[in-house]
């Protein structure tokens, strides 16, 4: 009888197990419940070698014949010889085994269908109970098999939840636990120590000049050098694409800075050998002390980037070490505050938009209004975009305000029938796909509220992804829209830029404008810019407009549109034209 319809008891003994679970209609079906589970189950008899098998062995275990294994020995030439040993003596306790005892066993190994001199393998589970005689003997073992996942894919996923995949470091997660474990023990025991970031300087520049696949190269490389050149008890792990972070423990201020000073001479003084050649690279290193400099893990990190950003900004030296600065700390919590303070006013509706007229040339009337951004305060007070745009856009808060922005706009639009607007977006949504959907959604592609919208986008945003603000015009131009480029000239766009991109109009830079009639290259430039832009059929703007001499000047050179002060500052909307849009008002 075969251990699928029996049970097998403790003392070896065979119990029918024809019992009933829930009523006589349902029988419990061992068979079944070892399948579902991926499992069989064996009895082996040590006196006679031999092995008796439920059932779904062969099947379960890839085999053409169980006979063949129902010789304990057989069976061990299907095991690997790496595991054969130690299994025999997990399962019966090795040679001073407990006389007469159960001795329950649960041990993983490879097994192999093929026997040794095939290739195919299953790792298998196997639970079960070993009985000794007085003697410590065994007599009899009784378990199951159960088939799991291969065993190293399993210590491979273990491994990558805790390590970065390409340098084989701690990950950002496991890094932060060290360090805080750090600041944990620092508080215990007075130990001092130290959290660096090493960034690699020039990584963008690798990649783009040798792919990055050569890019990746260069990180693992510099992953293995930085670690080799850190004592025993420190530890590193890859803290993001270019930037590794390290954990220093009983380490005063001079030994960080010794320590950064070895890693930064490490990576610098020698080139990377890597698949396309020697790539010469360098980082720089950002430093914060511990506990005296930081509490925290999040504390720790954000002071660590900062010093990194000083250093990388340094012509002289890249390594630096954070320092408490009051006026520091007190812009940080102001712009803290003020990034609370917008959420708020997100979320509150607080946000506002102001116009201010753009004039034709010809006729000094309006042709459009450019929405100007506004924040006003829980006292009532009113912010200008520039007060707090900064601090948006250092936050990540920019896209947010670039919706609600676009929001005004529709619904002016909507509610004044013959008012044409202008509006800015940021650099991070003028490529953005979400906001396009947005600004179809406001819309409803109706095209007559789309073909009276401008969409103004920096010549800085425009230049960084040039074909992604391709896209991004014809897009919007598909819409109905008209693009203009802002602040032009203040950048490095070509012509030939210029005439890719495709827009319908270029606003010159202020900073040109303003010094018309007392800068001849200034005059010079401006001229030689409307001229080139009307010979590529793009209207311009010209900005900062304060005086009637610059008005003529500009009419003079042939500028299309003006805007300014000399023709109005730009007017706050009555708080209840936020949503049921009105003439603008003082």
């Amino acid at each position: 009888m075969s251990p699928s319809s029996k049970e097998l008891t403790g003392s070896g003994s065979v119990v029918d197990f024809d019992q009933r679970n829930g009523g006589p209609d349902q029988p419990l079906d061992v068979e079944q419940v070892l399948e579902s589970v991926r499992a069989t189950a064996y009895r082996w008899d040590f006196a006679n070698d031999t092995i008796e098998w439920a059932d779904n062995a062969a099947g379960l275990l890839g085999v053409d014949d169980i006979a063949k294994l129902r010789k304990a020995r057989a069976f061990a030439l299907h095991i690997d010889p790496e595991h054969a040993g130690a299994r025999y003596d997990s399962i019966t306790g090795g040679p001073h085994a407990e006389p007469s005892a159960a001795l329950r066993y649960n041990l993983f190994y490879r097994f192999l269908p093929q026997g040794r001199r095939g290739k195919a393998t299953l790792w298998v589970e196997d639970t079960g109970v070993c009985f000794t005689d007085a003697d410590g003997r065994p007599v009899q073992a009784q378990g199951t098999l159960r088939v799991t996942e291969d065993r190293r894919q399993q210590e491979r996923a273990q491994f990558h939840g805790n390590h970065d995949e390409l340098t084989g470091q701690l990950n950002r997660t496991r890094l932060t636990e060290a360090l805080t474990g750090l600041l944990s023990n620092a508080s215990r025991a007075h130990e001092n120590g130290a959290f660096l970031l090493a960034g690699v300087n020039d990584l963008t520049l690798i990649n783009e000049t040798y792919g990055f696949d050569v890019g990746d190269e260069v990180i693992a490389i510099v992953g293995r050098r930085l670690g080799g050149a850190l004592r025993g008890n420190d530890c590193i792990g890859r803290f993001s694409s270019n930037k590794f972070g390290v954990v220093l423990h009983n380490c005063d201020a001079d030994g960080v800075e010794a320590i950064a000073r070895r890693l930064m001479a490490t990576i610098g003084d020698s080139v990377i050998d890597t698949s396309v050649g020697a790539v010469a690279t360098t980082i720089s290193v950002g430093a914060v002390l511990l506990p005296e400099n930081a509490s925290s893990a999040q504390c720790a990190i954000a002071r660590a980037l900062q010093a990194l950003d000083a250093g990388r900004t340094s012509r002289s030296d890249r390594y630096n070490r954070y320092a408490p600065c009051e006026r520091r700390e007190s812009e940080r919590r102001r712009n803290v505050a003020i990034a609370d303070e917008i959420i708020r006013a997100l979320n509150d509706r607080r946000m506002m938009i102001a116009l201010q007229p753009i004039v034709s040339s010809r006729s000094h009337e309006p042709e459009l209004y450019e929405c100007l951004l506004r924040m006003r305060r829980l006292d009532g007070t009113v912010m200008s975009a520039s007060e707090f745009i900064h601090v948006a856009e250092q936050f990540g808060l920019a896209k947010l305000i670039d919706y609600r922005v676009l929001e005004l706009a529709t619904e002016l639009l909507r509610a004044s029938p013959k008012i044409k607007l202008a509006l800015n977006v940021s650099s991070a949504t003028a490529t953005d796909s979400q906001w396009m959907e947005a600004l179809e959604g406001f819309t409803g592609k109706d095209r007559s509220l789309t073909e009276r919208l401008t969409v103004e986008i920096t010549e800085t945003a425009a230049i960084s992804d040039v074909k992604a603000t391709i896209k991004f015009v014809s897009t919007l131009k598909g819409l109905g829209c008209r693009v203009a480029l802002d602040d032009f000239g203040a950048g490095y766009t070509s012509f030939r830029s210029l005439r890719e991109l495709g827009v319908d109009m270029v606003k010159i830079d202020g900073s040109f404008i303003q010094n018309l009639g007392t800068d001849a290259e200034d005059e010079m430039f401006v001229r030689t810019l409307i001229d080139l832009a009307r010979s590529f059929g793009v209207v311009t703007v010209g900005e900062w407009v304060c005086d009637e001499r610059t008005v003529q000047l500009l009419e003079k050179a042939g500028v299309a549109y003006m805007q300014g002060y000399f023709f109005g500052a730009p007017e706050l909307l009555k708080e209840t034209a936020q949503s049921k849009p009105a003439k603008p008002t003082a």
